[in-house]
């Protein structure tokens, strides 16, 4: 899994709430187990009309917001199933942290196991940022998870909380077979002296 340790990018707002995993990637695309090719599909029914063209409104369709990195989100961001293809085609799609004032809880811890960074914040500091993501690729928005801050582009610095196992296993990049091989020598061990205690296993 790729490290989150510092990004700085183009943040999108999208203020609205209660946003589900069926929007996040509807259930017509949930067929595939590869975490790969989903991106293309994120927000699927509301970037494109019934004939597949973008929709100009939606803010990911929008020039200013093609390259985003950072999601400003409303409020239960993330509801509904516990479809972990949600965080594939997020991450797919680019975008690494997604900012809200809350998160389905599924849907948050299965953003840390895919490299995802979740930041939740109250909600005057969230306006603060979708008021700065208005601004469109002009303004920066810099999230630096060591030391938990996200920084406008204006320069304001907002601090926020995170787990810190969590954010250990962003920072290392460790999903759960990384944290697994993570104790491959002491697994080894135990397996020679189990071998060993007990031959006709």
């Amino acid at each position: 899994m790729e490290k989150f340790e510092k990004l700085t990018g183009i943040a999108a707002p999208l203020p609205q709430i209660n946003v589900d995993t069926d929007m996040i990637i509807p259930k017509q695309f949930l067929k595939t187990i590869n975490r790969t090719g989903l991106g293309k599909n994120l927000f699927d029914e509301m970037r494109f009309d019934d004939n597949g063209d973008e929709i100009p409104d939606f803010v990911l369709n929008k020039p200013k917001y093609r390259e985003t990195e950072i999601l400003i989100a409303g409020d239960n961001f993330g509801c509904g199933s516990s479809r972990e293809h949600a965080p594939w085609a997020i991450k797919d799609f680019g975008i690494r942290c997604i900012i809200a004032p809350s998160f389905a809880d599924i849907f948050y811890n299965n953003c840390f196991k895919n490299g995802i960074l979740p930041v939740a914040l109250p909600q005057e500091k969230v306006d603060i940022l979708m008021k700065d993501a208005e601004k469109g690729s002009n303004a920066r928005v810099t999230v630096d998870l060591e030391n938990q801050t996200v920084t406008t582009s204006d320069g304001e610095v907002i601090a926020f909380e995170v787990d810190q196992f969590k954010k250990h296993c962003l920072l290392e990049g460790l999903d759960d077979i990384g944290l697994t091989m993570e104790k491959a020598a002491a697994i080894d061990s135990f397996e020679t002296q189990a071998e060993t205690a007990r031959p006709w296993v």
